[in-house]
């Protein structure tokens, strides 16, 4: 959603372009159109736009709306053993050509138990041979 919007009110009379303090509103004629560009970036959300706008067509209020906005929406790859979210597949793509290696997909809690486990392993298989 775009916080900026302007109605059907709007004639173009460009009182909201003279009156912002910040120069976040421009104006792109071209041919037989002429398009109000807002950069958001600039914009200070003074409501001076909305205040000054005869027609009424600037809709400040979304501009002071406390939202999230989804931009993104990626899969999630968890945690083999207790499903525990752990990074988007495409991060685990990026890894995998990295290190040109793909890890099982484990939570840290799970990870240090299956190292633990190895470890063990090892350490019984070593004090073996040495008897």
């Amino acid at each position: 959603m775009t916080y900026f919007q302007v109605n059907k009110k709007c004639n173009g009379c460009l009182a909201c372009l003279q009156n912002c303090p910040a120069n976040a509103i421009d104006v792109k004629d071209s041919g037989t159109k002429r398009k109000l560009l807002h950069n958001m970036a600039r914009c200070a959300r003074c409501g001076n736009c909305w205040r000054v706008c005869p027609e009424q067509a600037i809709e400040f209020q979304h501009m002071l709306t406390n939202q999230w906005d989804e931009v993104v929406e990626l899969d999630l790859i968890r945690c083999q053993v207790c499903e525990e979210p752990l990074y988007t597949s495409a991060f685990r793509e990026t890894l995998a050509g990295k290190t040109g290696t793909s890890e099982t997909p484990l939570c840290s809690r799970h990870k240090e138990a299956l190292t633990l486990k190895f470890n063990a392993h090892f350490a019984g298989y070593k004090s073996g041979q040495t008897r």
